[in-house]
């Protein structure tokens, strides 16, 4: 297993994919930047973060033997692999912010970035952009972010963190090649943030509304109770949790 560290780049996904199109290179392939100039986080927001203090880094991952039906589960298995890592660090209350976002204490730690590759119409490989906030303390207009550090008062060795992050996403990749699609599902929805607790919404055009939510369908999009007892389905682009 390759780890490849920079002193700074654009983006660990970016690099990683142009050195994948470039080369045949291993699984669990990992580049780790101090410094990120132009992060990236889901839907096009910026991942900002503080050189030398926090883990901005990225692995490699052949999924083609997979024959994924569903690539959400790219997502759960990365999740879970972070969850288990984090609870290895003791870090409390953690809790999963749908598709993936970490949050400990109902604060962001942790965002995901998944980069499928996709060929002849299947999925070939991804790339898993992981962003984890260990040991800054201070976040400007940032309100509902924290870290390692602000919640256990320690100070982390940033390598044994990917080395622990990298042995989980190895144990749970291997549940979902063995197809334990059930398994991987129910432990996610079991850290699912604000499960079957009142919640604000927003869709995409705009218009508030609430509901309980109640989990995730096999394709991954969250499950809302609605009023009239009705549950809906939602995918990524078309909801946002406003706590």
């Amino acid at each position: 297993m390759l780890i490849v560290k920079l002193n700074a780049i654009d983006s660990t996904n970016s690099y990683l994919r142009k050195l994948s199109a470039e080369e045949t290179i291993d699984d669990y392939t990992t580049v780790i930047a101090k410094k990120q100039t132009q992060g990236r986080g889901q839907m096009g927001t910026v991942w900002d973060s503080q050189a030398s203090k926090n883990l901005t880094f990225s692995v490699f991952k052949n999924v083609s033997q997979l024959c994924l039906e569903h690539p959400f589960y790219i997502s759960v298995v990365t999740s879970l692999a972070l969850l288990k890592t984090l609870q290895f660090f003791s870090i409390p209350r953690l809790s999963v912010k749908w598709p993936n976002d970490i949050l400990s204490e109902n604060k962001k730690i942790c965002g995901i970035l998944i980069e499928n590759v996709i060929k002849q119409n299947s999925i070939k490989a991804s790339v898993i952009g992981i962003g984890l906030n260990v040991n800054q303390t201070k976040f400007d207009n940032l309100p509902k972010a924290s870290s390692l550090k602000i919640i256990s008062g320690k100070v982390f060795d940033l390598d044994e963190i990917v080395h622990e992050v990298l042995k989980n996403l190895k144990h749970y990749f291997l549940l979902l090649e063995k197809g334990n699609y059930d398994l991987l599902k129910n432990d996610y929805e079991v850290y699912l943030f604000r499960k079957n607790k009142p919640s604000t919404f927003k869709d995409e055009e705009g218009i508030v509304f609430s509901g309980f939510i109640k989990g995730i369908s096999k394709s991954g999009n969250l499950q809302v109770l609605l009023e009239d007892d009705i549950i809906k389905a939602f995918d990524l682009k078309t909801i946002t949790l406003l706590y």
